[in-house]
This record gives structure tokens, C-alpha cells and sequence, in this order.
């Protein structure tokens, strides 16, 4: 039956799980939608394919024109390498209702060689696997395979001038790895066909698997039964141990055992408040927090984009790039709030103007109070390394930086609302409801970054005005959100010990 092939995606999918390729082979449409986070990494993944073409040149295309029909790229194929064609891409072959498709077929003097790209920065297991299920459909096709090998980021290269990309690629064979799992694969390839053939859903447990190696996109319907708030939610709690409560029966945090669960201070805060209904709040730790903030207060957030293939001089691949920041200013306790932004011009290098205008903004004194101080830390390290004429000025910034995620991190302030998390996502529509991010067009940095690279990329469709003001406006509200919550602080100097 044709539904049993096997795709080296699918044959993934099935050593992760063999529930996960049931559902996808006969209840495809229960598959959850796709996130436009990976949708982003989909396409970068193409892109990157397509760029390591490059490293091979002048090849020809053995590409069908849908997925639907792969048999015409294995027929383009053989008729490729019957015509002497000595680089392919896209080679596709299919060995035993397993089908493969290649994003690099080269001969050279030795003979054929293999070459898969990934957008990854090392080679991984599964990485191995799915090269190994490649070389078996390949070798069984007929052709005698002298080497694969894995065309992978290399993320130590930083730009200078044109893309080299014998530096942004790094090509490592993973021959001798392949061989090793190639003798399972007969056996793993007969098994999956079978649970795809047959009348029943496998009976298996959500685990650990569920997301390893990759999230699966089934949890919608084999995590039905767990509700939002589980002990899936136990912040800082080992997966395995997550699990371990699990399989005792226990799902919600009213059905712990706190003598017996072993967790730490924090998580039992978190389930006997949720429990309870109770807050924590140590009104001597806040005080010190907050009678140590230095005035004019400045609340600021990055943003930032990590494109795989570096865009900018002095950039490497991934490396986090900052393009917006929000900035509220209060100069005293009782003064007016003022707010700055920026946000760069997706034609330019986005680092000098963000600089040059910060270092305007946000003056020479004052604390500057950040969420997650390792963040914007981190940034105007990457910027000072890069462009030292600024150093000094960056260095201050540095120098007065206050975190405001602290008190909620060390559990100085705790409500059940929070849900054991002190994300500002989380801390923020707890204090605040009306507040909530889910207001907004862009409710969260990953898509602001995936916006922001479309159009550094010139890959966006939209409403580029509009876009930007809803960019604007979600960075806005991560520092009035601060504002808000430093406020909530300050009130509990008027409570009593």
C-alpha cells in the first residue's frame, strides 16, 4: 500500500515515536498547526540548502514540482546520472517503499559522495540517523556510495566583507557513524511499515519522548488529557521527575504528596500556594530592592534578531543582533513618565543607530532596570567588542543596569497567579490583567525577531508602516509593563512586617 513508504522525515518521526507516525499516516489532519516560529526555521532551513548549492556549483536540479510527485525527481534522477551528470541536487531515490531525497549528490574522481545540509551548528545523532537511512535507500538504488557527509553552520566564522562560504559551512563525513547503524535499519524500516499498517493506534504513553528529538506535533491530541495547569508546570522540576509523578497518577498540584515528592523551596511554594490560594511575600527583601534604586529610573528592553547566515560585517551566523529598543524614563518619583524607542531600518546594519541613540537616551545617570539583566548585559558586551569607539559610554550603561526580574526569581514576591513561573509574560497579566499581551497584534519577541529578519531579508509581505508601529507598540508595553510592576514593589513598603 502506498501509504506504508517510508520518507527519511517520516522514518524520524517513526524512531521517536510510533503512536506519532500512526497519527501522521492516517489522522494527518489532527496534526497540530504549525507555529510561525517554525514555519521561520523551515525556511531557513531552505534557504540554507540552497545557499550550500553554492559550495558545489553548477549542478543540476532533480526537484519535482510538488511534493506530491516525488517519482518525478527519482526518475529526473537516473536520468541524470545516465546523461554523466557529476553534481545533483535534489537526488531522490526509493529502495524497499523507502524514499530519500538528497540536497547533494556529487561524483569526483573517488566516485559518488553525499552531502545533507542542516541549518544546525554540530552534527547530532539524529542527524546520523537520518544520514544513514539516506545512504542505505541510495546504496540499494545502485550507487556505490564512497562517503557522506553532514554540510552544517559553522558558528566561530564572522563576516568580513563578502560571504565566504567555505568558512560560513562546515562539511564533516560522517561515513564511518553510518556504517555502524546501517545493520539495524532492515529491521527498523520492516517494524515501522507494520505499524503503519495495522488497524490500531499503538498504545503508548506521553514521555519524555513526546520531545526528543523534536516536539511532536501530535501533543494536541495524546496530551488532551493534562490539563493547562499540571505538574508539567512545576517550574525548574527534571523532566524525568515530572514524569515520575506522572506515571504514579499524579497530574495536578492538588494531588502531591509534599512529604514524599522531594521538591525543593521554590516548588513547594508554588504548589502549596496554588493549593492554598496564598501569597509569599518578603517585605524586607523588596524594601532593600527597592529603596536601593537610584533616580532618574530608566526602564529598558531589547530586541533582537539571530539570522543563520550573517547579514552584517563583524556578525556570525545566530549571533543575536539588537534592531528596537523601548525606553520609559522617570526622573523622579513623583515626575512624568517619558518614553523613547528605536527601531532600526531593515536596509542597514542595525547597531550604529541603536548605539548612538541609546547612549543619547538614556543619559549619563540613573539606574537603568532591565528584566533578565544577562540579556541586555550580554548585547552591549557583543556591541563594545565590535564597535570599541564606543566603549566607554557603553561600558556606563553597562555599569548601571538593575534587574527587576530579581525579587520575583528569588521568590521575594509569589502569587498563584504566577503559575511557578517570574517570566515578565507571566508576572505581568498576573499583577496586571488588563495588561496582557494577548491585546496586542505581536504578543511575543520570537515573532517581533521572525518580523524583523522578513524584512531584513525582503521576504515580508505585509503592511510594512503598520507592522512597525505594532512592533513599536509591543516593546513599548515590555517597559511600561516594568514600570507597572516596580510600582507593585514599591506598595509593599507600606504593608507591615
Amino acid at each position: 500500500m502506498a501509504n506504508s513508504r517510508l520518507s527519511k522525515s517520516t522514518f524520524i518521526r517513526g524512531l521517536q515515536c510510533e503512536k506519532s507516525l500512526y497519527l501522521y499516516k492516517h489522522h494527518y489532519k489532527l496534526k497540530d498547526p504549525t507555529p510561525t516560529s517554525l514555519k521561520v526555521v523551515f525556511d531557513q532551513g531552505t534557504n540554507i540548502g540552497l545557499l550550500a548549492q553554492e559550495l558545489f556549483p553548477n549542478g543540476v536540479d532533480a526537484s519535482p514540482e510538488s511534493y506530491f510527485k516525488m517519482h518525478e525527481s527519482i526518475s529526473k534522477t537516473l536520468d541524470f546520472i545516465n546523461k554523466g551528470e557529476t553534481i545533483i541536487y535534489e537526488a531522490t531515490f526509493q529502495f524497499n517503499d523507502v524514499l530519500a531525497a538528497l540536497d547533494i549528490l556529487v561524483k569526483d574522481d573517488e566516485g559518488w559522495k553525499a552531502f545533507e545540509v542542516k541549518s544546525s551548528t554540530s552534527v547530532s545523532e539524529t542527524n546520523v540517523k537520518d544520514a544513514a537511512i539516506q545512504f542505505y535507500t541510495i546504496k540499494n538504488s545502485g550507487i556505490d556510495l564512497k562517503d557522506i557527509s553532514i554540510v552544517y553552520i559553522n558558528n566561530q566564522y564572522t563576516k568580513d566583507g563578502k560571504l565566504d562560504l567555505r568558512k560560513l559551512f562546515t562539511i564533516e563525513s560522517v561515513y564511518d557513524q553510518v556504517l555502524d547503524f546501517l545493520p539495524k535499519i532492515p529491521n527498523e524500516v520492516r517494524r515501522l511499515k507494520n505499524v503503519i499498517e495495522d488497524t490500531e493506534l499503538p498504545k503508548i504513553d506521553i514521555g519524555p519522548h513526546c520531545s526528543d528529538p523534536y516536539d511532536c506535533d501530535f501533543k494536541g491530541t495524546c496530551w488532551k488529557h493534562i490539563p493547562d495547569y499540571s505538574v508539567f508546570d512545576i517550574a525548574n522540576l527534571r523532566i524525568k521527575k515530572k514524569f515520575d509523578l506522572y506515571n504514579q497518577g499524579i497530574i495536578t498540584l492538588d494531588q502531591i504528596d509534599l512529604s514524599e515528592a522531594s521538591l525543593n523551596s521554590n516548588q513547594v511554594l508554588q504548589v502549596q500556594s496554588e493549593i492554598n490560594g496564598t501569597s509569599h511575600i518578603d517585605i524586607e527583601e523588596i524594601r532593600k530592592f527597592t529603596n536601593g534604586l537610584n533616580y532618574p529610573l530608566h526602564y529598558l528592553d531589547f530586541e533582537t534578531i539571530g539570522p543563520a547566515v550573517p547579514k552584517y560585517n563583524n556578525s556570525r551566523p545566530y549571533q543575536q543582533l539588537v534592531f528596537q529598543y523601548s525606553l520609559h524614563i522617570k526622573e523622579t518619583s513623583t515626575s512624568k513618565l517619558e518614553h523613547h524607542e528605536y527601531l532600526a531600518d531593515p536596509s542597514k546594519d542595525p547597531r550604529i543607530g541603536f548605539i548612538e541613540q541609546l547612549i543619547q537616551d538614556c543619559g549619563k545617570s540613573g539606574d537603568i532596570l532591565v528584566y533578565n539583566i544577562g540579556f541586555e548585559k550580554g548585547k552591549l558586551n557583543d556591541l563594545i567588542k565590535v564597535f570599541s569607539e564606543y566603549s566607554n559610554e557603553l561600558t556606563g550603561i553597562i555599569n548601571r543596569l538593575k534587574d527587576l526580574m530579581i525579587p520575583f526569581q528569588q521568590k521575594w514576591y509569589y502569587i498563584p497567579e504566577m503559575k511557578g513561573s517570574y517570566s515578565i509574560k507571566a508576572v505581568l497579566p498576573a499583577l496586571f490583567p488588563e495588561l496582557s499581551y494577548n491585546n496586542l497584534e505581536i504578543k511575543e519577541g520570537s515573532t517581533a525577531s521572525n518580523i524583523f529578519l522578513s524584512m531584513v531579508n525582503e521576504t515580508f509581505e505585509g503592511d510594512i508602516k503598520e507592522t512597525r508601529r505594532q512592533l513599536l507598540e509591543y516593546c513599548k508595553l515590555d517597559t511600561f509593563a516594568m514600570v507597572r510592576i516596580l510600582d507593585k514593589l514599591k506598595k509593599v513598603n507600606f504593608l507591615k512586617n
